[in-house]
């Protein structure tokens, strides 16, 4: 019986086939137009959608692989130590105390009272040029640079400066001092 049952399928399906063919012969031996615009908008829509399918992977790969950057990095950064990070904080709280500075003459309020505690935090960070940068400390220039630092900022304190045109001339001779160092320290 299961025999039989596949035969008549098999001849449906020859006997369908044969009214197309013979519809399309009829019609001078090119398929229907109904048919033809049916397939090609079938193939469309399935070359459309898998366009799509493939930028949707893309950009959840992108996203994910911008995701996985992100973590990499801040576990490096997570990695540093306090010693890691000193030399910029130096630098970085030694440019603040500058810009405070230059505030306070750019203001026009140049007494002692707005300049010296600023003065004083910057002689206690020149302090700590050798311990951080540890690796400069043997060297002598970096030594010599630090060392003339200190000493314009032990003047600069000596005899604060009482107006804007001294605070000015002691700002440069800081940023001269700065500077000197860092051309020669960076190359």
């Amino acid at each position: 019986m299961g025999a039989d049952a596949g035969a008549d399928a098999a001849a449906r399906g020859a006997d369908s086939t044969a009214a197309v063919s013979s519809r399309s012969d009829a019609a001078g031996g090119a398929p229907s137009a109904a048919v033809a615009a049916g397939k090609g908008a079938s193939d469309a829509r399935t070359a459309g959608a898998s366009a799509a399918g493939y930028l949707v992977v893309f950009v959840i790969g992108l996203l994910a692989g911008l995701v996985l950057v992100v973590v990499m990095l801040r576990t490096l950064d997570a990695r540093k130590t306090w010693q890691d990070r000193y030399p910029t904080a130096l630098m970085q709280l030694y440019q603040a105390q500058m810009a405070q500075l230059s505030a306070t003459l750019d203001a026009n309020r140049c007494a002692p009272a707005e300049t010296v505690s600023h003065l004083h935090t910057m002689r206690a960070l020149s302090n700590d040029l050798e311990p951080a940068f540890p690796d400069l400390r043997d060297h002598r220039g970096f030594v010599a640079h630090a060392a003339d630092a200190r000493r314009v900022l032990d003047a600069a304190l000596a005899t604060p400066p009482q107006d804007c045109a001294r605070l000015r001339t002691t700002l440069h001779a800081i940023g001269e001092t700065c500077n000197a160092c860092h051309q020669d320290m960076r190359g």
